[in-house]
């Protein structure tokens, strides 16, 4: 690999973006000269971090890689490395379909790639990352993989079962992002709530949450919570601890115990309701953030008509819907047909939207007056963007803040912020002072 430039592109998930601040900090570390998704990439290597998820996401990997592998060809960057999910499942293929790819790596060769770059690989970097992020916020991923079996999911064929980070690391992380001026952290693995069972023999979520919040972040957000087993304790601590949000992403993926016996989920349309109430009853503010799958093998129109019915009587404060994709390697793929049309999958998902989007509206509407506490994230034109509590960048909506040169916002400000309008998905309001 060339010394003199790397540029990392990162596609997919939180996850992969962690994963990129690592290897671009090792590479830092020697003393190379690194950028992430630049605009425009002159000479040097590219390293590109694919995800490998689902089909949409697998084709717009390919479609980086083949742009990549163009511009080797015609000598405009010296070297091309694709890592990451995408390479981890189909590597044999991808050095066969695209050879001009100097070097495929999978998901655990961050260090193989750091050595093959002519660098020491530094495990006492491990927690250091160079953050792609705005500085205010940071992903902290605790764990990897998953040992779940859900039917659809590719997961842990790709990145195996769930392996926890110790807690000592994880902590030490988190005090040197606190130390750089990290305001908020969101707690990422794809399952929160198994976090502990292989190292501790128990979930330890609550115990880390503690110890977190214990540090000077202003604001902690959980993603990614299984609801099964779901552990009370950390509402416990929400309630206790002004700088955990009122925010909760736990994907259900379905309220149709048919559906979810063949996705294999281990809940039910009871369970899941209980669970929505006592979290509702808990955490009365709660901002619970779901996501469904639809068009999986054997979901009939009852059971689409029952899903529409839970989110119309549910009113979740911020969803998302995905179609299925038929993954080599799962136990779907293995034991299932997918004879669902994709029109007929996507006139599923836009049914579902179409009616989120006008829960939100009728939510949002409700808000106008209301003052809220907003992190600011940046400025678009005559705007500065900003979230509150109850939004995670990237995913949920946004707060919009007409600038005015005399007030002193910038990104990383905590302010409030009095809503005025609703503007679809997003609210606008003036600012009214800093906090």
């Amino acid at each position: 690999m060339s010394k003199k430039s790397i540029s990392v592109i990162t596609l997919g998930c939180s996850k992969n973006t962690v994963d990129s601040e690592v290897l671009l900090r090792q590479l830092e570390a020697a003393g190379m000269e690194t950028q992430h998704d630049p605009a425009e990439v002159k000479g040097g290597t590219v390293i590109i971090n694919t995800c490998g998820f689902i089909r949409d996401a697998q084709e717009e990997s390919v479609e980086m890689i083949l742009r990549f592998a163009e511009a080797r060809k015609r000598g405009e960057i010296d070297r091309l490395i694709v890592m990451g999910c995408l390479s981890q499942r189909f590597r044999d293929e991808l050095q066969q379909e695209i050879p001009a790819v100097d070097s495929y790596y999978g998901v655990n060769d961050l260090a193989q790639i750091v050595r093959d770059a002519g660098a020491n690989y530094h495990y006492d970097l491990l927690t250091q990352r160079a953050l792609t992020t705005p500085s205010h916020y940071a992903y902290l991923k605790i764990s990897e993989g998953c040992s779940r079996h859900c039917a659809f999911c590719s997961i842990p064929a790709i990145r195996g079962k769930h392996v926890s980070r110790p807690m000592e690391e994880i902590l030490r992380e988190a005090a040197w992002l606190a130390g750089r001026g990290v305001r908020e952290i969101i707690l990422i693995a794809q399952d929160l709530t198994w976090y502990g069972r292989d190292i501790y023999g128990r979930q330890m979520l609550p115990a880390l949450l503690k110890e977190l919040a214990a540090l000077p972040f202003r604001w902690i957000r959980l993603h990614y919570a299984y609801p099964s087993a779901f552990p009370w304790e950390i509402i416990s601590l929400m309630k206790e601890h002004d700088n955990i949000c009122h925010y909760l992403d736990i994907p259900f993926q379905h309220i149709s115990d048919d559906v979810l016996k063949r996705m294999r989920r281990g809940s039910s349309e009871r369970t899941i309701r209980r669970l929505v109430e006592r979290l509702r009853r808990e955490v009365p503010d709660l901002a619970l953030r779901t996501t469904f799958l639809v068009g999986h093998p054997g979901e009939k129109k009852k059971d689409m008509d029952k899903l529409l019915d839970f989110v119309r009587e549910t009113r979740f404060e911020r969803l998302g819907v995905f179609a299925y994709s038929h993954e080599e390697g799962t136990y779907a793929w293995r034991h299932y047909r997918d004879t669902l049309p994709e029109k007929v999958k996507q006139q599923r998902v836009e049914a579902v939207m179409s009616l989120q989007e006008g829960i939100v509206a009728e939510m949002n509407r409700e808000k106008v007056g209301e003052t809220f506490t907003v992190l600011i994230d940046r400025r678009e034109g005559n705007y500065w963007i900003g979230r509150t509590q109850y939004d995670s960048p990237g995913v949920d909506q946004e707060v919009l803040v007409e600038a005015d040169n005399t007030q002193k916002i910038k990104p990383g400000i905590f302010g409030s912020v009095k809503i005025t309008r609703a503007e679809g998905y997003d609210l606008a309001g003036v600012w009214t002072g800093i906090e």
